[in-house]
């Protein structure tokens, strides 16, 4: 695969400026490949001009340049994913390229997947972020924008769906398809789809609707399709109540297609999503409010990142800071979902904190030089350009205005429609509708790696107190790290309610504005010091808060009779960072979980903590002695949480209880039992997912055996139920299945029958398991070099799979060292190296965690 440096990219504008493209996809030639046929339409600028288009093909056949074929390798192989057009004379040119492309089992390019429901065959393309030359030849980068007119030949049976809306050529049942031509675009937001899907459709504000899934999950979407309707309308009419410009496009189809890498992607007019978004099993409403942000936040893209794209990688921020941040907010004015900032932050900026204190961090919005290519690009997709850019814009708004903020949005899309820009336009646009100095807010915002954190001591004196904050700065070494930023945050004051001492009650709640400038603020109050003092309530800005000893004291006393969920969200995030920090003993922890979890309301926050409790205090953060016990308060907490709700309310409570429980178990013969009577005692009826949840944790605890997988597999043979009998299988104890599995992911079979992109994270995910370290210590060494192997042989997409599901569980000295060697490598490919970056430096904390709590 061709990388492209900004370089080359910025050159390559100078020199062409590229018009319109013609693309005839033929998507009847076989299992393996299909053909493509693209013209492009440009101009040079300068006569004599170099330059070159990237195509990854399976096979070249013709090129031709202004009616002249081009001289071509006689195996039709090109280097380096690039075909050289020298000497262009200045003016207009026409170049049609003649090629057979290879489908994806990766989730890259032209993805191709068969159902095992039914044996239906389906595809979709992903062409972010340097994907597009894998289905069609182009000059791929963000500021070489043009106009897309596409044609398919598909199967007689098959639905097309595209950017522009897709109608039949002539015969009503032919397979010949044309799309509408799109506004300029930019390559990596081409997007196709086609298959038997299945399709809802509808009208809204003059635009046609569509809802698209393959056919063995139609039920499913008839199901929710009068919700995803509402939630995509009510979204739309709100951008156009804040948005001056109407949405940019001629129809707003969302396709929710197998095998996706990502959550979703803002392709114009066609939004892919990852289909486990039409629920075939029971969730949680808070699981329904994340697929409702999903929407809001894709449909934002449609402004942000599609009418106005990013110049250059190093925006990305551009994009998906502002999706993430307006995708929360829209819900929340717009949707029955009110309390989306709980599930933001005990959810997504968690995500940000951690990749901020990592040495991989990288500021909002990086200096142009530290991205210097498209590998080095990808790698930001994480949560800083997500979750700290959310929230570096939610502390915007809330320093600047709404009123201003919005002026300056609608004034730089007035400024860019189908165009490009920069963070310095951005800022240009935000400046010229406010007086305050936000050039000089994002220098400290969005120029700074880091996280901030603010610190209260409580003083009584008589019948007044004071509070002194202590203002830490975050900034890692790097170019510009920031001592402090500014912050406009929120104190909240509460006390113990006096006939219910256990609930706190707010007093007051003061606004202030730390300049950034002073090590501590002081504060000074009348009347007695409050029970509780909670810094950043509301939870307006980016900062670890701590609690002064008194507040902590109420917070163990009262957590969950705090009234707000979004309160109640920034302690526990307190508590979790404190944890992490080595400040809070991970006891404690557990002992606030045990105490207050049974009570909580809002199940974003109980699905966060009890994630956080299992997979990271009871995994990693406690000694491996102490894990049983650990497990067992888990599991007892969620019994609570059944009792609490046996009689029938609060559903979500329930189900997430139940699937906590199942992972905690130490004891199989419970599950045996829930497995057989296909129900929880006082829970949910077990549906597919639960049933393999269960069956999962049976096999990690040696009570089920590969004709209780087959079984399971004959009753589910879905393509969830493949990943579920992968996972399970890798998940059973024996050295066998664990040498199965290793084959399956790294060895002979996975060189002979290499598994998709969503079976290697299954099987990975069930393969290392802290129960099994005994039988796993040789593979330790093995994952370092044989992931490099694998990663360098299968790309970026496969290399973060088998990082990021795939790592060792060992929290010991061994597994750092190894890693750290392996990271010595020069050739690592950089999407793996990256991901191992992150997991040693969480391995790194966590024996740092356990060290201090005396292991």
């Amino acid at each position: 695969m061709s990388v492209l440096t900004r370089e080359e990219a910025q050159i390559r504008a100078r020199l062409i400026e590229v018009h319109r493209y013609t693309i005839d996809l033929d998507l009847t030639r076989g299992d393996e490949h299909f053909g493509s046929t693209t013209t492009i339409r440009f101009q040079a600028r300068e006569a004599g001009a170099d330059t070159f288009v990237e195509l990854n093909p399976a096979a070249l056949h013709r090129a031709v340049l202004d009616g002249q074929d081009l001289a071509l390798d006689p195996a039709g192989v090109i280097a380096d994913g690039r075909l050289p057009l020298t000497g262009l004379a200045e003016g207009e040119h026409e170049l049609r390229v003649e090629t057979d492309m290879a489908y994806s089992h990766t989730g890259e390019g032209m993805h191709r997947f068969t159902d095992p429901a039914d044996g239906e065959t389906y595809l979709y393309t992903m062409c972010c972020m340097a994907d597009a030359p894998r289905v069609f030849a182009a000059f791929d980068q963000p500021d070489l924008k043009a106009v897309f007119d596409v044609r398919v030949t598909a199967p007689p049976r098959w639905t097309v769906l595209g950017n522009g809306i897709a109608t039949r050529d002539g015969d009503p049942t032919g397979g010949r398809w044309t799309l509408a031509s799109t506004p300029p675009i930019s390559t990596y937001l081409v997007a196709l789809a086609a298959g038997p899907y299945h399709s809802v459709h509808t009208e809204h504000a003059g635009l046609p609707f569509g809802l698209h899934v393959r056919r063995s999950l139609a039920p499913h979407l008839e199901a929710d399709a009068d919700e995803l309707f509402a939630i995509t309308r009510r979204c739309f009419d709100r951008y156009h109540e804040i948005f001056d410009e109407p949405y940019p496009f001629d129809s707003y189809d969302q396709a929710f297609v197998p095998e996706f890498n990502s959550g979703a992607m803002e392709n114009p007019g066609l939004v892919t999503f990852r289909d486990e978004f039409v629920f075939r099993s029971a969730v949680t409403d808070a699981e329904r409010q994340t697929r409702a942000m999903v929407i809001a936040h894709e449909m934002a893209h449609m402004w942000f990142g599609d009418l106005v794209t990013m110049r250059w990688w190093d925006d990305i921020w551009l994009n998906e800071s502002f999706a993430e941040y307006m995708g929360f907010q829209i819900l929340t004015e717009a949707t029955r979902y009110t309390d989306t900032w709980a599930d933001f932050g005990v959810r997504r900026k968690s995500w940000g904190y951690d990749a901020d204190q990592r040495p991989s961090t990288h500021p909002v919005a990086p200096a142009p030089e530290s991205v210097p290519d498209t590998a080095a690009a990808r790698l930001n997709f994480d949560g800083i350009s997500y979750a700290k850019g959310a929230s570096a814009l939610r502390q915007l708004v809330t320093w600047l205005g709404e009123k201003d903020f919005l002026a300056g949005i609608n004034e730089h899309f007035a400024r860019h429609r189908f165009g490009n820009a920069t963070l310095a336009d951005f800022l240009d646009s935000l400046a010229r509708s406010s007086d305050r100095d936000v050039h000089a807010w994002a220098d400290a915002w969005l120029r700074t790696t880091g996280v901030d954190t603010l610190t209260p001591a409580v003083t009584p004196h008589g019948d007044r107190w004071s509070a002194e904050i202590r203002h830490d700065g975050g900034g890692h070494d790097g170019p510009r790290p920031a001592p402090r930023r500014p912050h406009r945050l929120a104190i909240g004051l509460y006390d113990h309610a006096p006939a219910a001492p256990h609930q706190l009650v707010p007093r007051d709640r003061v606004e202030i504005e730390l300049d950034g400038t002073d090590a501590t603020a002081h504060l000074s109050f009348s009347g007695p010091r409050p029970d509780l003092l909670l810094l950043n309530d509301g939870d307006l800005t980016y900062a670890k808060v701590r609690l002064d000893p008194g507040s902590w004291k109420a917070a163990v006393r009262a957590l969950s009779g705090l009234p707000d969920a979004v309160s109640r969200a920034t302690l526990w995030n307190a508590a979790r960072d404190m944890v992490r920090d080595g400040d809070l003993p991970a006891a404690d922890y557990l002992d606030a979980v045990r105490a207050h979890l049974p009570h909580e309301t809002d199940i974003a926050i109980v699905q966060g903590v009890l994630a956080f409790a299992r997979f990271q205090i009871a995994d990693r953060y406690l000694p491996d002695g102490r894990r049983p016990a650990a497990l067992n308060t888990i599991a007892a907490t969620c019994r609570d949480l059944l009792r609490r709700t046996e009689d029938g309310s609060g559903q979500g409570l329930r189900l997430s209880a139940v699937r906590v429980h199942i992972a905690s178990a130490t004891v199989p013969a419970e599950l045996s039992d829930w497995l057989d009577g296909d129900t929880v005692p006082g829970g949910p009826a077990l549906d597919p997912e639960l049933r393999w949840q269960i069956l999962g944790r049976l096999a990690v605890l040696g009570a089920a055996g590969p004709a209780d997988i087959d079984a399971e597999l004959a009753r589910d043979s879905s393509a969830t139920g493949q990943e579920g009998a992968a996972r399970c299988r890798a998940a059973l104890p024996g050295p066998d299945a664990k040498q199965a599995a290793w084959d399956a992911l790294f060895g002979e079979t996975a060189a002979r029958a290499p598994l998709s992109n969503y079976l290697v994270t299954a099987t990975a995910t069930g393969f290392w398991q802290p129960e099994h370290h005994d039988v796993l210590t040789g593979y330790v060494p093995r994952y370092f070099t044989d992931a490099a192997a694998t990663a360098a042989r299968r790309g970026p997409a496969i290399a973060d799979a088998i990082a990021r599901s795939g790592f060792p569980t060992t929290v010991d000295a061994t597994t750092l060292r190894l890693g750290e060697e392996c990271l010595a490598a020069p050739d690592l490919l950089p999407a793996l190296r990256r991901r191992l970056e992150d997991q040693l430096d969480d391995l790194r904390r966590a024996l740092l965690v356990r060290e201090k709590q005396g292991e």
